[in-house]
């Protein structure tokens, strides 16, 4: 078995599960507050555009993070809008955001770079470049801790880290502080946190927010935080409706969360890189199968799973205030 060749793997794995790991944590907070969010995948989709966009013009990938952050934001209030001010449908609210951004980011960067809706490549000093941890070349000639250190958690980039630090500080927010607690109980049982005075709508303008935050990280990290940053037409590719089904498959819990998307990035990682199956097994595995393959495994999380994990009790229910 080619060590190296596994090595790749893992690395493209963690590389690929981080932005599914934000948009978990996205919809994770706000469906824990009773909010249920289809438009995980237009959010990413216009942070991407934004944040792309912006990098390409200014030549700073932070500028364009923040104005990713600001547009997924922007959404995220829109939503907030739809299901708690007025009590719509929180379905077809996102399921219109989705639709609304798939359209308007070709129609904008056709309009502003003339390239088929898609931006123009971003260079080294537009982007987001790896970073190579400390002691990464020194202990690199230690077996197997060595290289795995050396090549497969250092040398990402930032974005990549603030995923996988988002993970604790999600179970910290959510399980030790009295805002996390509010939030549960505002997703189980909106009345009682009403009675204890406490804004139902706020919590949950909060958790949208939260989310909003997180989604522009996950579409900023796709077009700048790649080697071949910019954007292009609905590189999501689905990314938000499965960051759903692997938080479905995490029962809403943030460190399963972790595992799941990392299982969900090792099948996009396989599909990146097809030769992997030569290298290992000399397999050939047609290209369209592993392009369907986290798709695949979507479904079969979804139906094996969706009967067993309980959402909270109040998810996708309008509060309405007891006078």
């Amino acid at each position: 078995m080619d060590w190296t060749t596994i090595l790749l793997l893992l690395d493209s794995t963690l590389r690929t599960a981080s932005p599914l790991l934000l948009a978990c944590l996205a919809g994770l907070f706000s469906e824990r507050a009773g909010i249920f969010d289809i438009g995980l995948e237009g959010k990413m989709l216009v942070s991407a555009f934004l944040a792309a966009g912006f990098a390409y013009a200014t030549g700073s990938a932070w500028l364009g993070l923040l104005v990713g952050i600001a547009g997924a934001l922007l959404l995220s209030a829109v939503h907030g809008l739809a299901s708690i001010t007025f009590r719509g449908n929180q379905l077809i609210s996102g399921v219109a955001i989705n639709f609304l951004a798939a359209g308007l980011t070709v129609v904008i960067a056709e309009r502003w770079f003339r390239q088929g809706g898609r931006t123009p490549q971003l260079d080294s000093g537009s982007r987001f470049t790896e970073i190579t941890l400390p002691l990464a070349e020194t202990i690199r000639p230690v077996p197997v801790l060595g290289p795995i250190y050396a090549q497969v958690v250092s040398g990402h980039t930032i974005l990549v880290y603030a995923a996988l630090l988002a993970v604790p500080l999600s179970w910290w927010v959510l399980f030790r502080t009295r805002f996390g607690l509010r939030l549960r109980a505002v997703g189980e049982n909106p009345a009682a946190v009403d009675t204890a005075g406490v804004s139902v709508a706020r919590l949950r303008y909060a958790a949208v927010a939260i989310a909003g935050l997180l989604c522009g990280i996950a579409g900023a990290q796709l077009s700048t935080a790649e080697p071949a940053a910019g954007f292009v037409r609905d590189m999501t590719a689905g990314r938000g409706y499965i960051a759903l089904a692997a938080l479905i498959f995490a029962k809403w819990r943030p460190w399963a969360a972790l595992w799941a998307c990392l299982l969900f990035g090792f099948f996009q990682a396989l599909e990146a890189r097809p030769d992997i199956f030569v290298r290992l097994f000399d397999l050939r595995v047609p290209s369209a199968l592993l392009s369907a393959l986290p798709y695949v495994l979507t479904v079969i999380i979804l139906a094996g799973f969706v009967g067993r994990a309980i959402p909270p009790r109040a998810g996708g229910q309008p509060y309405v205030k007891e006078r």
